[in-house]
């Protein structure tokens, strides 16, 4: 069956895509949330439409990641933590804690758009990577200092 894609879908194809799937698939799991359409001719005018503004929104969401990028370049952030005699701290500094420390920048980024492979739990510089947008990804550097 011939189905139009209304979002990206991993593995399966990308927004606006006129893929094949199995009857069955398309009836119970596309149709229903609301992911693909039937490839009917009034269908493919529609989601041109559709994705000829998504394109639009898109290009603007980049071009503002792209500024904020350039703003935060070269950013630098403190965190003051407890820490033992090994260097080691006594929790960890994970992604919320970097955002909170972003906001009293100035710098409201959602906790989710900062890539911490496992929280950081020892003192010292740390390279975070931020991921403003699909292809707009900084790197802000995090100094960890010791709480006297």
């Amino acid at each position: 069956m011939e189905v139009i894609l209304r979002d990206d879908i991993e593995k399966l194809g990308t927004r606006g895509q006129l893929i094949n799937v199995a009857a069955g698939y398309a009836r119970n799991y596309l149709f229903p949330k609301k992911l693909a359409v039937p490839a009917t001719e009034a269908n493919k005018k529609i989601i041109e439409q559709e994705r000829l503004a998504h394109l639009r929104r898109e290009t603007k969401e980049q071009a503002d990641a792209e500024d904020l990028g350039g703003m935060m370049a070269g950013l630098t952030i403190t965190l003051t933590e407890k820490a033992g005699e090994m260097d080691q701290l006594f929790g960890s500094v994970t992604s919320k804690d970097i955002a909170e420390a972003l906001a009293a920048r100035g710098y409201t980024i959602d906790r989710r758009k900062i890539h911490l492979a496992e929280p950081i739990k020892q003192l010292g510089e740390h390279k975070i990577p931020v991921r403003l947008h699909r292809e707009v990804t900084i790197e802000i550097t995090l100094h960890v200092v010791k709480e006297e």
